[in-house]
């Protein structure tokens, strides 16, 4: 047996950047901060976050840069080559639950 689930909650650090690779098939990239305190000193840890379908759509409309959300999902890691022909690896939290939990003021 094997898990793979992440659970977070942050701020999003920039508004959803939204895809059509396929027609009505949206896709939603945006970033995720996540706090902790390491000794005296405050650790800001950066999530890319992807969302498809439906959860897509409601991203590009309602999530911005500094909305708190709750994130479920799975984390996946994909390898990909620049404009560079450089190969880098990205790991990606792929959100299948979510729930905003604050307003922007």
């Amino acid at each position: 047996m094997s898990v793979n689930k992440v659970i977070l909650i942050g701020n999003v650090g920039g508004d959803p950047e939204v895809r059509y690779p396929e027609k009505d098939f949206p896709v939603a990239y945006f970033s995720l901060a996540t706090n902790e305190l390491r000794g005296q000193t405050e650790v800001t840890e950066w999530h890319n976050i992807v969302m498809t379908g439906d959860n897509a759509k409601y991203a590009e409309r309602y999530i911005r840069k500094g909305t708190k959300l709750y994130v479920e999902g799975t984390l996946r890691t994909r390898q990909y080559t620049d404009k560079f022909n450089i190969t880098r690896k990205r790991t990606e939290i792929y959100a299948n639950i979510f729930e905003m939990l604050g307003r922007l003021q």
